[in-house]
Parts: structure tokens; sequence; C-alpha cells
């Protein structure tokens, strides 16, 4: 951990000058193993008796300075990172529960998770329960004797729901399960879950950390709060099998989900970041502080302008005084509430694919949390997998268009949304 701010830890930390040769800017290591001193060297490293690196599918100087710096703004005691959102959550959750567990998941949730959760990891005998997050005693009605997981997302994509993290963290106390908590769309800039409670910490970074939308890349970071050995989790207590015996939590204690994720989930999954995405996104990272708050200010600014446009029949964003998620929005989010606007148009789906396809700075794609600005129709796109009433439970509407609000002049989006309402 650090003491550092949050500036501060974006630009510094994890980088020590003095053992990278004195360089400023962060190296790319792009090497895929490490020379050992001895053979006495090398089983000490695969034994966990030094630390050091061995092969970059589990772990490589660049980025180790990225976990290390992700922890810090965070508040972790570590994190790993991995090629993308979804491989960070697909590692975890397959590192963390076996056949026979449960998950209690928010409904509201970006569709690829959704999607794992549903469809993907019953198949492995894993399974999911979807509750209304906005009231936090859903969570502990949901809770069942295999109950090992409470999943959210902190500030919802696409429904922009605003979720009491504290009182879903007590419940998942109470439960004596993790509580996990996917932080991409609000960004350790505007908010941290680990303050109000969250035990795990997860980053699509390829969003607005990274912000260029040129490198896929994801994290999980530990804040190192739950115990692991309350009797829920024999992995963490029990000799692994498939770590010569190795009991993680006697012998690392706090940060033993860390290692187990990098031993295990990096091993035998294989979803390693690359050196150079690693790099790319620490060139975002650095800039991350101002790029947030300008994100913040021009997506209120947009949304206030939608709310007086005819054409316009809703506008959802926390911002607004008219949000229903307005009130936790200023406990939680006060610095800001990021860069993601949705509305709803009149005319519905075929007005709204018509305006979708209408803009010309907006570019149309399905990605957030890049400098420039996108726009996107959620149900005929990113949620088309799910039916009618899975997508009224994530915030999806027929007539739904998200907008991923970017560092433009704000009077330029505005004059490219009229343009296209013009044309419907």
């Amino acid at each position: 951990m650090s003491d550092q701010k949050f500036s501060t830890n974006a630009l510094h930390a994890g980088h020590d000058v003095t053992v990278n040769g004195g360089t400023r800017a962060v190296p790319i290591y792009q090497s895929t193993s490490y020379v050992f001193n001895n053979t006495d060297h090398a089983a000490n490293l695969f034994s966990l008796a030094e630390l050091g690196f061995i092969y970059t599918r589990l772990n490589n100087p660049t980025n180790q300075i990225l976990q290390d710096r992700l922890a810090a703004i965070e508040g972790g005691i570590g994190a790993v990172v991995f090629a993308s959102g979804t491989a960070a959550i697909s590692t975890s959750l397959m590192t963390l529960l076996k056949a026979g567990d449960h998950i209690v998941a928010s409904s509201s949730l970006y569709g690829g998770t959704y999607n794992l959760l549903n469809v993907t990891l019953p198949r492995l005998g894993i399974t999911t329960t979807f509750v209304d997050a906005s009231n936090p005693s859903n969570f502990a009605a949901a809770v069942q004797d295999n109950t090992r997981a409470f999943f959210v997302e902190s500030l919802g994509n696409p429904k922009l729901d605003v979720l009491d993290l504290k009182r879903i963290s007590k419940e998942a106390k109470e439960a004596q399960v993790p509580f996990i908590v996917d932080n991409t769309v609000a960004t350790p800039g505007l908010l941290n879950p680990i303050e109000h409670g969250a035990n795990l910490v997860i980053h699509s970074l390829t969003k607005y950390i990274g912000g260029q939308g040129n490198s896929l890349g994801g994290a999980i970071i530990d804040a190192g709060t739950f115990d692991w050995a309350n009797g829920k989790f024999p992995e963490f207590t029990e000799p692994s099998a498939g770590y010569h015996g190795l009991v993680y939590h006697e012998a690392l204690g706090a940060p033993a989900f860390t290692f187990k994720l990098i031993l295990e989930g990096l091993r035998d999954f294989g979803g390693a970041l690359s050196p150079f995405n690693a790099f790319q996104i620490l060139q975002g990272l650095e800039t991350l502080p101002v790029r947030i708050k300008q994100h913040s200010i021009n997506a209120l600014d947009l949304a206030e302008w939608l709310e007086n446009r005819e054409e316009v029949a809703w506008v959802n964003y926390p911002g607004l005084k008219s949000s229903k998620y307005n009130d936790l929005a200023k406990e939680y989010l006060p610095k800001g509430q990021s860069g993601i606007v949705t509305f709803g148009v009149k005319g519905g789906f075929e007005a709204a694919k018509k305006l979708t396809d209408a803009t010309k700075i907006f570019s149309l794609l399905a990605n957030i949390g890049d400098t420039k600005s996108l726009i996107i129709h959620p149900a005929s796109t990113t949620h088309q997998q799910l039916n009618e009433e899975q997508q009224q439970s994530a915030g999806v509407s027929q007539d739904l268009i998200r907008l991923s609000v970017g560092l433009e002049d704000i009077e330029d989006l505005k004059a490219d949304l009229e343009q296209a309402f013009a044309a419907i």
C-alpha cells in the first residue's frame, strides 16, 4: 500500500528507477523468460522461497510495475494483470470457485459478464442468482449454503446504477464470502471500492485506465482483507495438489488469493497480459486523474443538454438532479460520475438505430472509456444475446443509446448529436 495521493501514485508507484536502469519511463521487458543464477536460484523461485521472474505467462517486470501501481491507486496489497477484462473476471472466478459453488450477482452487468455467469459457468457447475442490487437485502435473501461470492459493478454498464457498496459489503461479511466489485466505469479516480468494504476489485484496463482505445487488458486488485481460513474455502487451507502441497493461507497469509491467481490461474488458463500492452496501459494510467475529471464534466454537460431536447424521451446519468441514483452518487461519486450517458430516443428501436448511424464525431463501436466519443445501440449489439426480460433487468430498453463521452469540445459533441437528431 502507498501513503501517497492518487495523482502521484498514477505517475510513480511501482517504478524504482534505481532498479530499472535509471529509466524515467517504464521499460518494456519484451522477454518470454528469465535466466536463473543457478539451479538453486531456480528451485527457490519455483518453491516461493525467493520472489522473482520465471516466465512471462506468470509475471514480467513491466507487468509487475503496472500491478504495483494499480494496487497503490486502489488501496490494495497486490494486483494481477490479464490479457483482457473478461480474462480477469473469468480467471478470478475459476481460481476462486469450483463445481457446485454459487454466486450472487447484480442483474445490472456488462452483457459479456452476464453471459459468463448465466450461460458459460453453469456448464462447469457454477451457478449464479441475479438480484436487483438497488436493495442490498436482496443479496442476503439469495444466499445459499454453497454461495461463495458476491459480484457487482460499482457503476453498472449500461444501467448506470450507483450501488450502496457499504450495505452490500455488510451482507457479504454476514455470508462470509468475498465481495467482488468491477470498478471499470467509475475508475479509482472517482471511487475506491476497497474503502467501502470490497475484498477484490476488477478492472477492464481496456477502458478508462488505458484510455486510448489501443490495448486490451484486465486486472484484479486484492484488498487483503478477506479471511480465506473461515472454513468455506478449503483450497486455501488444505495442501494444494496443483502446487506440491502448498497451503496458501498458511504460507502466504493476506495475499494468498493474489498468489493463487498467479500460480494456478495464469499458469493453467494462460490469460497473460503482453508486456507491450502493459506499457501502453501505463501511459494511459499516468493521465487518468485529469482525463476522468474532464470525461465527467463533459458527460454531465451533455446529459443536461439532452434533457432539454424534444427528440429525447428520457436521460440517465447519475450526476443529474433528476436521477434516482443522484443521492448515492453524491455519497460514492462526489468527484464526478464518469463519462457514460444513456438516453432513450422517441421513436423506439428503429429511431435509436437511425440516430446511432447518423453521428459523425461519435464513433459507432463496442467500447467505452476512450478519449474519443463513442456511441452504440445496446439492444441490437452488446446485449442482443439476452432476451427482453434480461435486457430490462440489465437496464437495456429498445430505445436506449449509450454514449461514452470523450474529451472533444462539448459544443462540437452537441452539434454532432443535433445533426443526428435531424436525421430522424
